[in-house]
């Protein structure tokens, strides 16, 4: 295979040999960076290109000269790898026979099946990965929608990459966001259940939710009473528990089915009503131990400015807990449960500072696992009209969003004719709808800011998909087909020479660089790698299948090399699909 990592470190060898036998004693193999492979800009100059720009410093050479020493150093070289370099300009670069490589990466690609690509960069590696994490006082949106295919996305590729990954949820139960909703319940509701509505559950405590906050408008004392709502339940009022608990289970069901309809799931689950009396009983215990202060008003806080924390209130003057208190009880609960070696908290760039104080407070509280709290973060999601707006019921809720794509895909399918009577079009459509999400969101790297387009993301055509889908089923297409004919071609197999095309060399490196991809992403906590990669995969094949021929041609062998290719670009992608949350199709 074109090995990347074989190339950098033997670059990097041969430059300290070059200043070995320059005498520059002065500089230390410890001051010597390692080679930067990079992929050429065309594909005529080569597999890797090493810039030499890091190295003139060192050598008090120009780049341009030192990339022809190291070409001279490496030509004379008995024991270099496989390739040959060439010196162009400020860069050194290596060109693969490919055909050298082609039968063990066949081999490798085929032999492997569904477990080409994973690595074990991270084997032995405990990660907990904490996602979605919804309130019960309203369904999900499209924000949360970002949240679960990032965090769903992130957890298969650390797995991939040899990680133990144990992916759990905090529901967000209690607190005066979930109290507001009650109260308005209490108020408005009339004894209304989802059965008697027809409303799902979690849709109709949000509409609860936003009925709050249409009567707070002109009500002066609604969040006295929400606020009086939370004590009495964290006092254990009967009435207050009994009717928190009805309209947490009607929530909790509504959530849990809208997962499993975008093929969202969960090692562990974990519920801030169970977790923020221990962050309450922290906290006290560091007001005791003087962590943290207390003010005038009885609230406990924390605040150290050479640090960069302002003051940020951990218990209410009335004794009852925020969002950092169950936080804090939150992560000790969970490394009593399974120790890890670090936790992922996958949660809107909104939160850093939320993240930079938890982090801190856990530290001063005494737990060396503190520093191994990970704050993945991301960017908004807007809609073409603006912002969402959850309390003003200005939202698109993941049950809506999902049907409508379903919708906008059944049409395609119906209108395109891509589909016989006898195949299941409600079926597909779902699960297009759920490439088409899942992809429009993780192509784009995880700190940056989108605009979600319906229609723009499930086009069967472009970078979306959708159009991955559609490619994927193509190959299906061209290899079921050779199989009703393989009788006929019984005595060949792959004859790597025969691969010559430009295209094919291009498919052959998309094929064996899949597994450097792959630990990109893990390293970086972002999936669009995988995505952008299998467009420029997908892109090039279907470039190659549109001038050539695959199985109507008079070379036997020829077409066995060509469907030996497709065979291992369909191991990749049916790979890299689960990786992305992308339902394979072998029909569409």
């Amino acid at each position: 295979m074109i090995n990347k990592q074989l190339w950098k470190e033997y670059i990097t060898e041969c430059v300290k040999k070059i200043i070995s036998e320059k005498d520059l004693s002065e500089i230390t193999y410890s001051n010597i960076p390692e080679a930067v492979a990079q992929i050429p800009p065309k594909p005529e100059m080569g597999d890797l290109a090493f810039p030499m720009f890091i190295y003139s410093k060192i050598l008090k050479t120009s780049p341009d000269k030192i990339s022809v020493l190291l070409y001279e150093f490496i030509n004379s070289d008995r024991n270099k790898p496989d390739g040959s370099v060439e010196a162009l300009g400020p860069y050194l670069n290596v060109k693969i026979d490919v055909s050298k490589v082609l039968d063990k990466l066949y081999e490798d690609v085929i032999n492997s099946g569904n477990s080409y690509g994973s690595n074990s960069t991270l084997d032995g590696k405990r990660i907990m990965v904490e996602f979605s994490c919804p309130n019960t006082n309203k369904p999900l949106h499209l924000g949360h929608v970002r949240n679960d295919c990032l965090g769903f996305s992130i957890s298969k590729i650390l797995e991939f990459n040899g990680a133990n990954v144990l992916k759990v949820n905090l529901i967000n139960n209690r607190g005066i966001h979930i109290c507001k909703s009650m109260l308005a319940y209490s108020l408005f509701g009339n004894n209304e259940t989802p059965d008697s509505s027809g409303i799902k559950g979690d849709h109709l405590v949000g509409k609860y939710y936003v009925k709050y906050n249409e009567w707070a408008n002109n009500n002066e004392n609604a969040q006295i009473e929400a606020q009086n709502l939370l004590k009495k339940w964290e006092e254990g009022d009967t009435e207050t528990v009994k009717l928190w608990s009805l309209m947490n289970g009607w929530a909790l069901d509504g959530i849990k089915e809208t997962y499993k309809n975008t093929g969202i799931d969960f090692d562990k689950y974990y519920y801030e009503s169970e977790t923020y009396k221990l962050g309450k009983d922290e906290v006290l215990n560091g007001y005791k131990n003087g962590i943290f202060q207390k003010q005038e008003d009885g609230a406990i806080y924390i605040e150290d400015k050479d640090k960069g924390i302002e003051k940020k209130i951990l218990l209410r003057k009335d004794g009852t807990s925020i969002y950092i208190t169950q936080d804090i009880g939150t992560a000790i609960m969970r490394h009593k449960d399974w120790p890890f070696d670090s936790l992922i908290y996958v949660v809107a760039s909104e939160q850093k500072y939320h993240f930079k104080v938890l982090f801190y407070v856990l530290d001063k509280l005494g737990f060396k696992w503190a520093k191994n709290l990970h704050h993945l973060s991301y960017g908004m999601v807007f809609l073409p009209s603006g912002k969402m707006k959850s309390r003003e019921g200005i939202v698109v809720d993941a049950d809506d969003l999902l049907k409508e794509l379903e919708e906008i895909s059944e049409k395609e399918i119906i209108s395109k004719g891509h589909l016989t009577a006898s195949d299941d079009i409600k079926s597909t459509s779902h699960k297009i709808a759920v490439g088409a999400l899942n992809y429009y969101i993780l192509q784009f790297n995880p700190e940056r800011d989108i605009t979600f387009n319906p229609e723009e993301s499930i086009n069967f055509n472009g970078n979306t998909g959708p159009y991955l889908q559609y490619m994927g089923a193509r190959i299906c297409s061209v290899l079921n087909k050779f199989d009703n004919v393989s009788e006929d071609f019984k005595g060949y197999k792959l004859s790597p020479e025969k691969l010559s095309l430009q295209d094919e060399k291009q498919i052959i490196k998309f094929i064996s660089d899949f597994p450097n991809v792959v630990k990109k992403a893990a390293l970086n906590y972002d999936p669009s790698y995988v995505c952008s990669y299998l467009y420029e995969l997908l892109k090039t094949f279907s470039h190659y299948y549109h001038d050539n021929q695959i199985l109507n041609l008079n070379d036997k062998s020829l077409t066995v090399s060509r469907i030996c290719l497709c065979r291992m670009i369909l191991v990749v992608v049916k790979n890299g699909f689960s990786l992305v949350g992308i339902p394979f199709l072998e029909r569409m």
